[in-house]
């Protein structure tokens, strides 16, 4: 019994990292319009991280952790919420949401490739085309002449990949690092100590802060579903499925992401995809195909 409701909370937590974390692209990109990026992600992560200790606690689950946990803790926050999440917002005031999720989307092939540095495992025929394909994908998306005319558009296309780097290498970190068994516990520490440190950045850099009330509905609404689905939810589920399935499984959610992004980035904010993104796009997700889809040594 207790086998069959683990495999049940997996299968819903790759739904809620497929579907939900699909849909935070359009969220952060409604948001960001009006909240300035590190005081967006600030209160996203302290509110969201009070609100999944205080789960933890109704539940009963111990909250005291260990000196190493809490260092842990903070570093997974710092390459997952701080860099990996906070400064991928920031970089949205230049990107659109849909464009964005695919440059997300090559996360398995920097996964892999710093599985390959940090273990030095020999890369399989498989892992070899796709990695090929993913670079190609990435050079077809990034060299368009509309993307690239942009103001500010080249140094946020370069920002996003190292924020995808720094998520790479934080689910590889959590996958082997000492943290809370309770993932409840883990997520609420790793977003309590981002929001802090974001918080602290945002003061640093002085942005304008402004009221909840000021903001518009729709900033509202995305800031409570980002806190609630995308934070919450999602991110729980993440934690859970780091500790539970395999990391290059866990990025798999790079297939769905896309498609879920693109569609809700055309739908609401009308937001246009070239023919070259489209082909650019198939050729990169081949190549994540190609790398989760391999034989485990």
């Amino acid at each position: 019994m207790k086998t069959n409701k683990k495999q049940l909370l997996i299968v819903l937590a790759f739904f809620s990292i497929y579907v939900i974390w699909g849909s935070t692209y359009l969220l952060n990109k409604i948001a960001v319009s009006e909240i300035p990026a590190f005081s967006l992600a600030a209160i996203r992560f302290l509110v969201a991280g009070i609100l999944i200790l205080g789960i933890a606690k109704i539940l009963k689950k111990p909250l005291q952790i260990s000196k190493k946990q809490f260092q842990n803790a903070f570093i997974a926050g710092f390459l997952f919420l701080v860099y990996g999440n906070g400064v991928f917002v920031w970089a949205l005031n230049y990107i659109d949401s849909g464009f964005a999720a695919l440059l997300a989307s090559t996360q398995p092939l920097f996964v892999l490739l710093l599985m390959r540095l940090i273990d030095g495992k020999t890369m399989q025929v498989k892992s070899i085309i796709g990695v090929t394909l993913g670079m190609l994908g990435m050079y077809l998306l990034v060299s368009q002449n509309g993307i690239s005319s942009k103001e500010g558009s080249l140094l946020a296309i370069c920002v996003m990949f190292s924020c995808v780097l720094s998520w790479s290498y934080g689910s590889i970190f959590v996958s082997k690092a000492d943290l809370p068994k309770n993932f409840f516990v883990s997520t609420g520490y790793q977003m309590l100590t981002a929001g802090v440190l974001l918080l602290l950045i945002s003061f640093g850099l002085q942005e304008a802060w402004v009221a909840p009330t000021h903001w518009s509905l729709n900033a509202q609404l995305s800031m409570i579903g980002l806190i609630l689905f995308g934070g919450i939810l999602a991110f729980t589920s993440f934690n859970f499925l780091l500790k539970n399935v395999s990391t290059e499984k866990v990025s798999t959610s790079a297939y769905i992401n896309p498609i879920v992004a693109m569609l809700l980035g055309w739908y609401v904010l009308d937001e246009q995809l070239s023919s070259q993104s489209i082909i650019a796009a198939i050729i990169l997700l081949t190549g994540v195909y190609f790398i989760t889809s391999r034989k485990r040594l």
